[in-house]
């Protein structure tokens, strides 16, 4: 069962999905990778989360961009080209004849080991690709009731020790946020940065509404998010003030709205942190107004079958 902004619905169609295994079409009850997987032995390996609305796979540019981008930063050669991949995206959705009410998640691991062992030298194989495309729907409750958020005492690294903003499989730091906020009663962990700044929560990005304007963090000590991109581009693009700031968990109390962003729910309105509570209803006119133009701005984005070569 998922939680927070993550809440769906279980969907009995993704039992005989199809899933792409290293190019290969597999049922999902079949696929399976090598117990010497770098991705499984080390959490060596980057992903990518994504959503299909309407034949359109939102933000498909931006969310290869940081893929690539982030297999570069992990000196990994992924073995195929941003075009290739795209094609690889089609084909699993065209096989599961997919269009509309689906969320994908794109692993890339470092492939299989000769033998359980860090340096990247004891790899064997080509890059493991996996594509995995679900059903899913958030629970419309997550619009209307008010997201609980716990701040926890896990800290966002610097990127001297794991940099924060590389979406790798090395989560744990996000998962003993995730488990501290459930021991509280909350949907999600709002962590703060070294320095005691709100940096992001362990699985959506946090922002405020204080006198009008958008606050979210630095991102200096975040996942460099998709949503959290858009959603600063659309409020900017409609006059509103949009900032990338430090602030403290004072400011957080005080503000009017506070919602977070990811790529599964789009925008969603937190009604609690720490206890503190924020006036309903949700969404507040500012989160609502960015719903609206956040799903324009998806509805424009080219249908995948336009970006795929013949």
């Amino acid at each position: 069962m998922t939680h927070g902004a993550h809440s769906h619905a279980a969907d009995p169609r993704n039992d005989s999905v199809l899933v792409d295994v290293n190019g290969e079409l597999v049922p999902k009850r079949e696929a399976t990778v090598s117990v010497l997987d770098s991705g499984f032995i080390l959490g060596d390996g980057i992903w990518e989360g994504m959503r299909l609305h309407e034949g359109r796979l939102a933000f498909l540019d931006r969310h290869l961009r940081r893929l690539y981008d982030a297999a570069r930063a992990i000196d990994l050669d992924i073995g195929l080209t941003p075009e290739e991949l795209t094609g690889r995206l089609a084909r699993v959705l065209e096989a599961n004849e997919m269009h509309d009410h689906v969320h994908l998640r794109l692993m890339v691991s470092r492939g299989v080991k000769s033998t359980p062992y860090q340096d990247p030298r004891a790899t064997v194989t080509q890059p493991t690709v996996v594509i995995l495309p679900e059903y899913k729907d958030p629970d419309p409750g997550v619009y209307s009731r008010g997201l609980k958020l716990f701040t926890v005492h896990v800290r966002r690294g610097r990127p001297d020790v794991q940099d924060p903003r590389l979406n790798t499989h090395s989560k744990h730091n996000c998962i003993q946020a995730c488990i501290q906020a459930a021991k509280a009663g909350a949907d999600e962990g709002l962590m703060l940065d070294p320095h005691g700044f709100v940096a992001t929560c362990n699985s959506t990005h946090f922002f405020i509404v204080r006198r009008g304007e958008v606050w979210t963090s630095t991102g200096n000590y975040c996942l460099d998010g998709i949503t959290r991109g858009v959603v600063l581009e659309l409020a900017r693009e409609a006059g509103m003030e949009a900032r990338e700031k430090n602030f403290s968990l004072a400011d957080v109390y005080a503000a009017e709205e506070v919602f977070v962003t990811g790529t599964f729910a789009g925008l969603a309105s937190v009604g609690e942190v720490d206890g503190r509570e924020f006036r309903g209803p949700y969404p507040g006119p500012v989160v609502q107004r960015l719903q609206e133009l956040y799903a324009a701005r998806v509805m424009a984005e080219p249908p995948l079958s336009s970006l795929v070569r013949a």
